[in-house]
């Protein structure tokens, strides 16, 4: 007695054979969409290896019922019909996909026989790309509204208070803290955009990162003196990356601007340059700060979040920081770790390929180590 798979299989022989129109199979080879041809049948006659890792065809059936039921309407009236769908499951890795669908007939034939053609493009990552500009959107908003708000309320106070110098001051210096936050928003805008706009850094130079190092203390050593903050450093000379200097200081500063914005008073900040035992440059900023809570460390680099957004504009903060830093290491071929704990500290640590050898020609190797306390 034969199986049913042997039954199915010899009904396929016994149905008659179905062709591809001239050419078809030659376009449908250079689309970059899921294309797949059904017959009257809704077996599947051609289908692109993009469709089959979708996981949208199996052997010669369509996988999912909502495309199904959209060929099974094209056959039926000849009206080619478009729509968006979402798929989930194991055959589609867990995740889930979200499809833009184009039905059309493929032939003259309507009501119930001819050919159907489907074309299906993964819209997942254009969808994920355009929340994230709403988002930003939404967030440079929000964060310019604030100081832009207040620079006009302080503005109006000010003109109302003309008769009293004392007030004029005061006012006055709230206006140029509230203009300093706003120019700092637009500055790190401004970092961020050149960054993202032109991943890997476009004309890269050697950089050595004992400067680099000296250059990020030197901007950080007035804010870090006001609250007693000693910032050590422990550099190899001449250790050689292939970058831009000046976004790596800035990587550097943010991250050194937020030890000292959430370290307390008195304490120390170090900043260690090395090789980390392979071919990589290694910085890294331990604080002896309040620390980062263990559900935010997944978060910290996202644009705009705050863990503690009350202190962070206290303290001044764009909440960019550290999506700047994310940016610049990805820019130099290298990433960004931190390891935190509440109340203990937190070190972040920048990974870069290190230039073999450096401007000089020698090896960026043997390198002696110094010491200094800023």
């Amino acid at each position: 007695m034969k199986s049913r798979r042997v039954q199915e299989e010899a009904s396929r022989h016994r149905r008659p054979s179905t062709r591809l129109p001239a050419g078809v199979a030659s376009v449908l080879s250079v689309l970059s969409s899921s294309a797949v041809v059904l017959d009257h049948d809704d077996r599947v006659l051609r289908a692109s290896a993009a469709a089959r890792s979708y996981g949208l065809v199996d052997g010669d059936e369509l996988m999912v019922g909502e495309l199904l039921a959209l060929v099974r309407q094209v056959r039926r009236d000849g009206e080619i019909r478009e729509g968006e769908i979402e798929v989930s499951g194991s055959k589609f890795g867990g995740r889930r996909t979200s499809f833009a669908v184009r039905v059309a007939p493929l032939g003259s034939e309507v009501g119930g026989g001819g050919l159907v053609l489907l074309l299906a493009e993964d819209q997942t990552e254009s969808r994920r790309v355009e929340e994230v500009r709403r988002d930003f959107v939404a967030n440079i908003s929000h964060e310019l509204k604030t100081p832009v708000g207040a620079l006009a309320l302080l503005a109006e106070t000010v003109e109302e208070a003309a008769d009293d110098p004392e007030a004029v001051r005061r006012f006055s210096g709230r206006m140029r803290q509230e203009a300093s936050r706003l120019t700092y928003l637009v500055q790190d805008l401004i970092t961020l955009s050149r960054i993202q706009a032109a991943e890997p850094v476009p004309d890269p130079i050697p950089v050595q990162l004992d400067e680099v190092v000296a250059e990020a203390l030197d901007r950080c050593r007035m804010k870090a003196s006001a609250r007693g903050i000693d910032l050590a450093a422990r550099c190899d000379e001449r250790l050689v990356v292939l970058g831009d200097e000046d976004l790596l200081v800035t990587a550097l500063r943010n991250l050194l601007e937020n030890a000292v914005a959430y370290s307390p008073e008195k304490t120390r900040v170090v900043v260690t340059a090395a090789r980390d035992g392979t071919d990589a440059a290694q910085i890294t900023v331990a604080d002896q700060g309040i620390g980062i809570p263990e559900r935010d460390l997944e978060r910290i680099f996202e644009r705009f979040y705050r863990v503690d957004p009350a202190r962070s504009r206290a303290t001044g903060g764009t909440g960019l920081g550290l999506a700047i830093v994310k940016h610049v290491m990805a820019a130099h071929g290298g990433n960004v770790t931190v390891w935190s704990r509440e109340g203990v500290g937190s070190t972040f640590t920048l990974r870069m390929p290190v230039l073999s050898k450096s401007p000089a020609g020698g090896l960026a190797t043997g390198i002696m180590a110094r010491e200094t306390d800023i």
